[in-house]
């Protein structure tokens, strides 16, 4: 049994991988692919809330209304 501030001798197999940042910073997929569903997830949740949302639209901000919120439920 390990006690608190003991490091283990080995990694386990069946412990979680940390991903490597530099390599994801790099290729830019997933972190693409996160952004993307944080998006859609707010604006979902915005539009069932009635909540408008903040676009920058023709160089100005405007504010959409939830009836015009695009978004896929």
């Amino acid at each position: 049994m390990r006690r608190h501030g003991d490091e283990p001798d080995r990694v386990s197999e069946s412990e979680p991988r940390k991903p490597d940042i530099d390599k994801a910073f790099r290729d830019g997929t997933a972190i693409d692919r996160a952004l993307g569903r944080a998006v859609h997830e707010a604006l979902q949740m915005h539009k069932r809330l009635g909540n408008p949302v903040a676009a920058w639209r023709n160089g100005k901000v405007v504010w959409i209304p939830p009836q015009q919120i695009a978004v896929e439920e």
